[in-house]
């Protein structure tokens, strides 16, 4: 097989760098330095693999991102951007990166956790190619030097959504409309991906409705509007007042929407885009990721010459973590509850997993591992509770929060 000249010097694990504090094992980097002509951005191809196309909001999401950082960088995103659109979790995405490869891209990006093995394959056969998994968490473990992975603190923007229906939430219980503050999610997969962040929003609802309780369902897919439409049905046929979603289409918010305008008192929080234009009215928030903030710090690290991370996380404080525009049925007072969050995020006094507010069979969890050294599934090292918080993607990038709280019920 053709192997393209590395542009690199040898790539190591950083895991405490500056940008999103100095905690020991932060998986966050420096600010990008300025781009120079270690490379030049003329010499720059990149692929990006996406497991479904600009129907998910999901890969939306990635494909602004990856262009807003080219923009950003000079780099002509017509002429040195390869976009490879619904590429299955299976050899399908193998195949997709070795033709990337002899398509002459010297950065191969996939966006699925699921295409990470693939993507660990072929980054062994052309160790001279920087390979990133977003989402992924097998680049540390696989010690391969050219695979790298990314992910945003998405628990962030998760919390402050939460903190959104939590304000919707107290109004209905003060103006007497609903007596139970009941919540629905659909999840894509019981992942700790998944977990974190429905956590993360149910913590933003208690810190306003310390009564709320939440039911997850789970669609097992990451893209499937009618099964992810029909889960939402489903937990509001329940007596959920609110469906918030980990998952990849307009299902769920359209679902809403349509039980609100037939009288429902019935609202929606989504992900990754903002979904007023599905659910003009049903529609509270979202809870997005500025990918942009992650591709532009990898791709300049490159470009530069400067070393790249295994691991590379970080969140409101350096850009990467926002909500959408609030709908017109917010609670009064909602965008100050909002900007209280943000802001106690960012200087670090709230920390969204704080032990204190949460149990788990009615015990504080004083002791939580974050990586998995066996491959059972089943967390064994690394210490997660540090000062009386759990840290998320400190550790490593990806999520690794998969407690089962309080007050959440798993309905499958």
């Amino acid at each position: 097989m053709k192997k393209f000249l590395a542009m690199l010097l040898a790539l190591v694990m950083v895991l405490s760098l500056a940008a999103c504090g100095d905690k020991p094992g932060d998986t966050t980097g420096d600010e990008n330095p300025p781009v120079s002509d270690t490379t030049g951005t003329a010499d720059i191809k990149i692929g990006l693999i996406c497991v479904h196309d600009v129907n998910s909001g999901y890969d939306v999401a990635h494909i602004d991102g990856l262009t807003a950082a080219c923009e950003a960088l000079g780099i002509d995103v017509a002429s040195q951007v390869i976009f490879k659109y619904n590429i299955p979790e299976d050899e399908t995405c193998a195949d997709t990166a070795i033709d990337l490869a002899e398509e002459g891209c010297n950065v191969i990006i996939s966006n699925s956790y699921g295409h990470q093995m693939f993507t660990q394959e072929v980054a062994s056969q052309y160790p001279d190619i920087t390979f990133i998994a977003a989402t992924g968490d097998n680049a540390a473990p696989s010690e391969l030097a050219n695979l790298k992975n990314i992910f945003p603190y998405t628990y962030e923007s998760r919390y402050v959504s939460g903190v959104v229906a939590g304000m919707k939430l107290k109004e209905l219980l003060d103006a007497g409309k609903i007596t139970d503050p009941y919540v629905g999610y659909v999840g894509a997969y019981p992942y700790a991906e998944v977990v974190s962040g429905y956590t993360a929003f149910f913590l933003g609802i208690q810190s306003i409705v310390p009564e709320a309780h939440m039911d997850v369902t789970f669609t097992n897919s990451w893209y499937d509007p009618t099964a992810e439409g029909e889960a939402a049905n489903a937990l509001m046929s329940k007596g959920c007042v609110i469906i918030g979603q980990h998952a990849d289409s307009t299902g769920a918010p359209s679902a809403v929407e349509a039980q609100w305008k037939a009288g429902k008192t019935v609202f929606s929080v989504g992900y990754n885009i903002d979904m007023l234009a599905v659910a003009p009215n049903a529609a509270l928030t979202s809870a997005q990721n500025n990918w942009s903030v992650l591709y532009e710090y990898m791709l300049n690290a490159y470009l530069t010459g400067a070393e790249i991370p295994t691991d590379y996380a970080c969140g409101v404080a350096e850009g990467a973590q926002k909500i959408s525009a609030l709908g017109p049925n917010c609670a009064a007072g909602t965008q100050e509850a909002v900007d209280a969050a943000w802001s106690a995020i960012a200087d670090g006094s709230l920390k969204v997993f704080d032990t204190s507010k949460f149990t788990v069979g009615g015990e504080t969890v004083t002791s939580a591992f974050a990586l998995d050294t066996d491959g059972d599934w089943v967390n064994d090292t690394a210490e997660a509770i540090v000062d009386g918080a759990f840290v998320e993607s400190v550790h490593r990038s990806a999520p690794y929060f998969a407690l089962d709280i309080d007050g959440i019920t798993k309905l499958n």
